[in-house]
């Protein structure tokens, strides 16, 4: 089976506040392959969070490792440090403020032509420490 795993984190200075995004992609080895990094504009931490795995989404379905054959043999495992993100996506916590909702369904849109398994999980932060250094990065990078 070839694993890939992707962290990723969302953050906002002030929430409400300037937010930015961080990406990491890990091959089964652990092996950093990809980083990503981007100013998001204004908005809550959730926001960022949501908006950080849409974007993580997006580049998986450009990449080489998506497009290349034996999908079957293939797993994503989605890491995240907010446990309440993660659990709404998995469905089992109601997304309760209508403007997530729409985050909810562009990530349902994202995943309904992928054809292998994809799971989001929650992490403790001190397991999420490159995606955070790389929000927190750009939020610098933006003064």
């Amino acid at each position: 089976m070839d694993i890939l795993y992707i962290n990723t984190d969302g953050g906002s200075r002030g929430n409400p506040g300037p937010m930015a995004i961080g990406v990491v992609f890990y091959n089964s080895d652990g092996v950093v392959i990809h980083q990503y990094k981007q100013c998001i504009g204004e908005g809550p931490n959730n926001e960022a969070e949501y908006r950080a795995i849409i974007q993580a989404l997006k580049i998986l379905k450009k990449s080489d490792w998506f497009i290349s054959n034996n999908l079957a043999e293939k797993e994503v495992i989605c890491r995240l440090d907010s446990q309440l993100v993660v659990e709404q996506i998995n469905g089992r916590y109601k997304v309760k403020k209508d403007h997530l909702g729409k985050f909810i369904a562009e990530i349902k849109e994202l995943l309904s032509d992928i054809n292998f398994k994809i799971s989001f999980t929650y992490v403790p932060r001190e397991q999420n420490k490159l995606a955070d250094k790389l929000v927190n990065e750009a939020l610098d990078e933006q003064k």
